[in-house]
């Protein structure tokens, strides 16, 4: 199959599976998910993937649908049914149960389990973002990978229609993230991250980037920062799932980095290297 999904032990293309009207995320988004690159039908650091999923679970007090290692046979058996070994994304979810609509927990709740993977390639790295700010008004659990995006969402529509590729969040001035990706810039030849506390989503990209520059010898820094210094930095980097790393060419119209094309371009290849090796046959 070129695409492929998975409801509750169903079994079949994207358009063929269903969720029943009363699964809790249609109506509360009352789940969590996760996704993940696929490259000959090899999901890349799935490990990453699953420590954050059922760390997200835990959050919202969900009990797993099933165990680890039956999720991860899942998984690699919905790719393995794949009839490309072209990059795919594989995307999966949990929620609370399909139950009558209380707010409250139901009784003997049941998670369901639906994932589905379809062609995606990576961005292009020699396409540089256009970012616009926005201030994050999100909820103050930004470390639980909820399905509830809406704020998201309104953001990245108002990027399109800026004309623009992402955004940045920011709280009174404070860097977050982005509304589908983690953010990073590099300044004097250190990387620097915001730290993952309750306002931005632990990524898996910034935590490989920062594993990454400790073997490259590439120093870094885990600290809030501002739009201010943002603005001001050498590289502006987009992390995410499915772009690995995007640099940034304008923010709120004014052009930004340029100024460590080098340390840049260094740091993408290595992890492009690092996703090929992982992912090769």
């Amino acid at each position: 199959m070129q695409d492929i999904a998975y409801y509750n032990g169903q079994i079949g293309r994207i358009d063929e599976v269903k969720a029943p009207i009363t699964d809790r995320g249609l109506y509360f988004g009352d789940g969590v998910y996760d996704a993940a690159m696929v490259r000959n039908k090899k999901i890349f650091a799935l490990s990453d993937h699953l420590d954050r999923f059922y760390s997200s679970l835990a959050l919202l007090r969900i009990e797993p649908p099933m165990e680890r290692d039956a999720l991860e046979a899942v998984l690699n058996d919905l790719v393995g049914r794949l009839d490309s070994d072209a990059p795919h994304m594989l995307y999966w979810q949990s929620t609370r149960a399909a139950a009558h609509r209380m707010h409250a927990f139901p009784k003997n709740a049941r998670a369901t389990l639906m994932a589905f993977s379809e062609p995606c390639g990576l961005d292009r790295h020699d396409h540089p973002y256009k970012l616009i700010t926005v201030e994050d008004t999100r909820f103050l659990h930004c470390n639980i990978k909820t399905l509830n995006l809406i704020p998201n969402c309104m953001a990245m529509q108002q990027a399109v229609e800026a004309g623009c590729d992402e955004v940045v969040f920011h709280r009174s001035g404070r860097v977050t993230e982005g509304a589908h990706s983690g953010l990073a810039m590099l300044k004097d030849g250190v990387f620097c991250t915001p730290p993952a506390d309750n306002l931005i989503l632990p990524s898996i990209t910034r935590k490989h980037f920062l594993a990454l520059c400790d073997q490259l010898g590439v120093p870094t820094r885990i600290a809030p920062f501002t739009v201010d210094e943002l603005m001001d930095a050498d590289e502006i980097m987009i992390l995410s799932t499915g772009s690995h790393c995007i640099s940034v060419s304008h923010v709120d119209g004014k052009p930004v980095g340029g100024r460590d094309a080098a340390l840049l371009d260094k740091l993408q290849k290595a992890y492009q290297a690092w996703f090929d090796r992982e992912t090769d046959r």
